[in-house]
């Protein structure tokens, strides 16, 4: 096995309306033979990653945005940075979406990543993004509220009239140069517990452990609809989705750098 065969395609979804989430594995480890093996993929793709970076912002046509969902504990800050871990920092923007503050509320849900797009030359990365708005806000349907959108226009039909908006803005970016790989971390609800338990027994990690998780963890299966229901309506060739087995965190950094790779190279 090696990054320079595209190792993510067994996982890419561009067309989703037969999209099953129950069709996916999150503990697969196809091709890789261990963790060693990985982590030496890894490094190799991190060189190839250095070299396509440095085209890509002396080309200054383009630009990549990556984006990460997933449930939490499923290791997108860590595939985040050891993927990206050797690229030029002055070529690369990392976004954090948290809870909305007050002004952005007071915009469409699309305003505050639209600020954040990367330009022409660099790769942009959203940890957590505008998705949210058919995720945490379709679970938690009080935070629909919050926004300030006429009554009116929150209908039965609110989720698929913003699955179209996603799909249009993605279309446009996608006609602009800005080249879309989402990455969906599939993780399992057994690991999820083990992470969390982790954090628990583990000093060094007591920082990462959050009530809320535990609440959230609850909602598992709303989140699993939404997510499927997500992919199902927004995976598209010009933006498509990449459902990685995140179970071992090695496996899922591997397939991380080989779509970002194949995606650079293209």
């Amino acid at each position: 096995m090696s990054v320079s065969n595209d190792l993510s395609i067994p996982y890419r979804v561009d067309h989703g309306r037969k999209f099953r989430l129950k069709d996916f594995d999150p503990a697969d480890i196809r091709g890789v033979k261990s963790k060693k093996e990985a982590e030496k993929e890894l490094l190799h793709g991190m060189e190839q990653l250095v070299s396509l970076q440095d085209k890509l912002y002396a080309q200054d046509r383009w630009a990549i945005l990556l984006i990460f969902q997933a449930m939490d504990a499923a290791g997108k800050d860590g595939a985040i940075k050891h993927v990206m871990s050797g690229v030029n920092p002055q070529g690369c923007q990392v976004y954090s979406f948290k809870q909305p503050s007050a002004e952005e509320l007071n915009h469409d849900f699309l305003w505050r990543s639209t600020k954040c797009i990367p330009e022409h030359g660099k790769i942009g990365i959203f940890n957590r993004s505008y998705y949210e708005e058919v995720l945490i806000v379709r679970v938690h349907k009080e935070l629909l509220a919050r926004e300030r959108i006429p009554p009116s226009l929150v209908t039965k039909n609110i989720w698929n009239e913003r699955f179209a908006d996603i799909n249009a803005y993605e279309h446009y970016l996608s006609r602009n140069g800005v080249v879309i790989r989402k990455f969906f971390l599939n993780l399992s609800k057994e690991e999820q517990k083990k992470r969390f338990l982790s954090r628990l027994e583990e000093p060094r990690k007591n920082w990462k452990f959050s009530t809320a998780d535990i609440a959230e963890r609850e909602r598992w299966n709303e989140y699993m609809v939404a997510y499927e229901e997500m992919i199902q309506h927004t995976a598209t060739p010009h933006a498509p989705w990449y459902v990685v087995p995140a179970d071992r965190k090695w496996y899922t950094r591997l397939v991380v750098s080989a779509a970002t790779i194949h995606a650079l190279k293209n």
